[in-house]
């Protein structure tokens, strides 16, 4: 069952610094002392706070694109789904979320390979997940 959060009507602003150097995944740099800007994570995350919902996920079917199990995800149902989209569906009474493949055939294609490609009789979309936050340490 998926436990759908709306975000806060009225959001507390809290902004941290984000520093203009990038971060290497590879070889490491001496980091800068300044700062470019501040990064509030609303304005980040979401492009249409009225139509904007947050999803925890379950399981492991789009781990090859890095969503894990307990993920948050931030879904605009405002967001045109568009190919290759990632989607909240309901397909067959239950709710999924899987890659949009709207040519040549509408699908709905899982990000490992362990699960089938659903190619739905009937599909609604009821938001694109635009962000994903991935936890690296703690529950939640």
């Amino acid at each position: 069952m998926l436990r759908f959060l709306s975000p806060a009507s009225d959001p507390t602003l809290f902004t941290a610094p984000l520093f203009i150097e990038r971060c290497p995944a590879g070889f490491p740099s001496p980091a800068a002392d300044y700062t470019e800007d501040e990064l509030d994570l609303n304005d980040y995350c979401i492009r249409h706070p009225a139509s904007t919902f947050f999803v925890r996920a379950i399981g492991d079917s789009m781990k090859d694109m890095g969503l894990q199990s307990g993920d948050l995800m931030v879904v605009d149902k405002a967001e045109k789904p568009q190919q290759g989209d990632i989607v909240i569906a309901e397909t067959d009474g239950e709710f999924t979320v899987k890659r949009l493949q709207l040519k040549p055939r509408i699908a709905l294609i899982p990000m490992n390979p362990a699960y089938p490609t659903l190619y739905p009789e009937e599909l609604q979309i009821f938001g694109v997940v635009t962000t994903f936050i991935h936890k690296t340490r703690g529950n939640d």
